[in-house]
C-alpha cells in the first residue's frame, strides 16, 4: 500500500498556509503528565532517596533497599567496555575521539579562556570563564538505548572542565544496555545511577542523601522527563526541551533518489511525530523519490512508524529553484538540514536558521548522529531561529571582571550618579559619589 505523503508546490497561492499547517506541532504539556511530574518532583524533594526507590519499584520494576544499590561502579562500566565485540568497541572509541576533538576545537574558538583589556586610565575590564561544578545527564533506557547520547552529552561537559558528571539511566526490570555503559566509560562519566523518569530529574535537581544536586541537567527523555525539566528550571539549568526529530533535505535533483528516501526514513523511524521534508525544484525527481520511498519501505524494520510519520508530518515540496528552497528552509529552521547538491556551499551561505547543516551528497544526517564530531543535540520545532547545538559553552558560565582605577572612578562615578539620580536611586548615586576626589565632586 503506497504511502500517502503530501506533495506541495511552493508556487501555490496558499502555500504559506499549507506550510504552517505542516509545521504545526502542539508542544503544550498534557495536563495529566504535567501534574504527575509535579507530584513526583514534590515527593522527591520531600522524601529524597525513599521516594526515588518507590518510583523505581513502581515504574521500572526494580527493587532495591538503597539508592546506593542502584549505582553502577566504574569497574562495571569498564567491564562493559571490555566485553564489547572488537569492531563495536573500536567504532565507539573512534566516535568518542571525534566528538572530543571537535569540542576541544570548539573550546578554543568560542572564547573559553576569557579576556581582559586595560583602558587609558588604568581601568581593567574583562570576562572570566569557569566550568560548572556538577552536571547531570539523562540517558533514555528501556526500549530506547542511545550510547551516542552519552557521548554527545558527557564529552563536551568534560572538555569544558566540569568536575563531576552524573548520569541517570532507567533500566526497566534491571536490564542494562552494555553499549550505554561502555559509552559512559569512554566518555569519563563519574557516577551512574539506574533511575529514570521525573524522579531522576528531581533527584538531580534537589539532591538526596545519596545523589548530590547538580547545576544543570541535559539529555533527552519522555514527556514526563520533559515536564519535569521545565519545572526544575531555575533551580538548575537545563539544555532545552526537545521536540520530535526533524530532517529537511534540499536537493538539486541529481542525487540518487534512493539515498534521499533513506535520509527521510532516518528521521521518520524515530517516532510517529518525527518530520521529514524534501525541497526540490525538479517535479520529476520528486516523483522518483516518492517511488523510492514506496519501494524501500517494506524492507525497513520500523516501517509502521515510518509510514505514520511520513503520512502525517512528511512532505515533498516543489520549489521554483534552489534559492527559493533556501528561503523556505530559513522559514522552517529545521533541526537537521541536508543540502544534497553539486555545489552545496553556495546554498549553505544563504542559510541563517538550522540546527546542523550537512553539505554535499555524501554527508548523510546519520553520520552526524554518531561519529562526525559536532554535537547531535540540536534545537527542534523552529527553535534554531534562536538556539544553538549543545556545546562546550553550555557547560561553562561567564563572570564579568571589573577593576575601576581611581582615575576611572572620577569619570564613571559622575556618569553613574547622574543616571542613578534620574532613576530615583539615591544610594546608588551616593555610592558612586563617595569615590570622587574632593575636586571632582
Amino acid at each position: 500500500m503506497p504511502i500517502k505523503i503530501r506533495k506541495l508546490n511552493a508556487s501555490d497561492a496558499d502555500f504559506q498556509a499549507q506550510l504552517s499547517a505542516l509545521l504545526a506541532f502542539d508542544a503544550s504539556e498534557d495536563d495529566a503528565i504535567d501534574q504527575s511530574a509535579a507530584q513526583i518532583l514534590a515527593d522527591v524533594k520531600a522524601r529524597g532517596d525513599a521516594a526515588v526507590l518507590d518510583y523505581t519499584r513502581r515504574f521500572d520494576r526494580l527493587d532495591a533497599d538503597t539508592v546506593t544499590a542502584l549505582e553502577i561502579g566504574q569497574d562495571e562500566l569498564q567491564a562493559a567496555l571490555l566485553q564489547l565485540a572488537p569492531e563495536r568497541r573500536a567504532a565507539l572509541q573512534t566516535a568518542a575521539d571525534r566528538v572530543r576533538a571537535y569540542h576541544e576545537r570548539q573550546k578554543q574558538e568560542c572564547g573559553s579562556d576569557g579576556f581582559s583589556y586595560t583602558e587609558a586610565d588604568g581601568t581593567v575590564l574583562g570576562q572570566k570563564v569557569t566550568p560548572l561544578d556538577r552536571v547531570g545527564i539523562y540517558v533514555p533506557g528501556g526500549k530506547a538505548a542511545y550510547p551516542s547520547s552519552v557521548l554527545m552529552n558527557a564529552i563536551p561537559a568534560k572538555v569544558a572542565g566540569v568536575q563531576e558528571v552524573i548520569m541517570v539511566v532507567p533500566t526497566p526490570d534491571g536490564v542494562k544496555n552494555e553499549l550505554v555503559l561502555a559509552a559512559a566509560a569512554i566518555a569519563g562519566v563519574d557516577r551512574v545511577f539506574t533511575i529514570g523518569g521525573a524522579q531522576a530529574v528531581g533527584a538531580l535537581a534537589y539532591g538526596t542523601a545519596t545523589i548530590p544536586p547538580v547545576d544543570k541537567i541535559v539529555g533527552p527523555g519522555n514527556a514526563y522527563v520533559a515536564a519535569a525539566k521545565r519545572r526544575v528550571f531555575g533551580t538548575v539549568g537545563i539544555d532545552m526541551i526537545a521536540g520530535p526529530s526533524e530532517i529537511l533535505v534540499i536537493c538539486d535533483g541529481t542525487t540518487d533518489p534512493d539515498w534521499i528516501a533513506m535520509d527521510l526514513f532516518s528521521q521518520a523511524e524515530h517516532d510517529e511525530l518525527a518530520q521529514s521534508i524534501l525541497l526540490c525544484p525538479d517535479p520529476a525527481y520528486i516523483d522518483q523519490v516518492e517511488a523510492s520511498i514506496n519501494r524501500l519501505l517494506a524492507g525497513m524494520p520500523r516501517h509502521d512508524i515510518i509510514r505514520t510519520s511520513l503520512t502525517n508530518r512528511g512532505a515533498l515540496i516543489t520549489v521554483r529553484d534552489m534559492a527559493h528552497a533556501c528561503d523556505i528552509a530559513n522559514l522552517i529552521a529545521a533541526e537537521h538540514l541536508e543540502i544534497s547538491a553539486a555545489e552545496p556551499q553556495q546554498w549553505a551561505d544563504r542559510i541563517r536558521h538550522a540546527g546542523a547543516m550537512f553539505l554535499g551528497r555524501f554527508s548523510s544526517e546519520a553520520l552526524g548522529d554518531y561519529c562526525a564530531g559536532p554535537n547531535h543535540v540540536l534545537p527542534t520545532s523552529r527553535t534554531a531561529r534562536f538556539s544553538s547545538p549543545l556545546g562546550v559553552y553550555d557547560f561553562q558560565k561567564r563572570s564579568s571582571m571589573i577593576f575601576i582605577s581611581e582615575a576611572g572612578a572620577q569619570t564613571l562615578g559622575r556618569i553613574a550618579a547622574e543616571l542613578a539620580y534620574g532613576e530615583g536611586l539615591q544610594a546608588h548615586a551616593r555610592s558612586a559619589e563617595y569615590r570622587l576626589n574632593n575636586d571632582a565632586k
